[in-house]
C-alpha cells in the first residue's frame, strides 16, 4: 500500500492543500482584531494543515522535517497570552487592556501594530499545541494497541 497511486495521489494534493490552509490560517490570523478571525481560529487552521501532513507522510517524517515539541509550544502560547494580558498592570490599566500604534514598514507601508496581536499570536499557539498533542497522543495510543494486539489471536481473549 505504500506505494499504491492512491496514495501518491494523497500526497501530492496534501502539499497543496496544506499550503492553502497554512495561508488561510495566517490571513485568519492578523484579520482577527479588525474582523472576524483570530488566534483561536488560525491556530485550528495550522493544526489542520499540520494533522494532514502527518496523515500523509507519517509520524516519523513530518516529526524530523518538523522536529516542534506541541506541549511546549502550548505552554508557550499560554506564557505568551498571559504576559501580554498582565503587561497592562505595567501601564496602570486593567486587565486584559490592549493599545495599538502605527509604524511605517519598508515595502508595504503603514501599519497598524496592537497588543491584541501578540494575545492573538499566544492563542494561536496555544491552539495548535493542545490539538496536536491530543490528535497525535490518540494516534500513536491507537498504533501502540493495534500493534500489541495484531500478534494475537483473536479467539483467545
Amino acid at each position: 500500500m505504500e506505494n499504491s497511486p492512491n496514495n501518491l495521489i494523497f500526497k501530492t494534493t496534501t502539499v497543496l492543500i496544506s499550503f492553502l490552509l497554512l495561508g488561510f490560517s495566517v490571513y485568519l490570523f492578523f484579520s482577527g482584531h479588525n474582523s472576524p478571525g483570530g488566534g483561536f481560529i488560525g491556530g485550528l487552521g495550522t493544526a489542520a494543515a499540520l494533522v494532514l501532513m502527518y496523515m500523509a507522510y507519517g509520524f516519523k517524517t513530518v516529526s524530523k522535517v518538523l522536529p516542534i515539541n506541541y506541549r511546549i509550544l502550548t505552554m508557550t502560547g499560554v506564557l505568551i497570552a498571559i504576559l501580554t494580558s498582565a503587561g497592562s498592570f505595567v501601564f496602570g490599566q486593567p486587565f486584559l487592556s490592549h493599545t495599538f500604534t502605527y509604524v511605517h514598514v519598508p515595502l508595504i507601508g503603514k501599519m497598524e501594530l496592537a497588543t491584541a496581536t501578540l494575545f492573538d499570536l499566544g492563542v494561536y499557539l496555544t491552539v495548535v499545541g493542545i490539538a496536536l498533542t491530543i490528535i497525535l497522543s490518540i494516534a500513536q495510543d491507537r498504533s501502540t494497541s493495534e500493534e500489541n494486539t495484531s500478534g494475537q489471536d483473536t479467539y483467545s481473549r
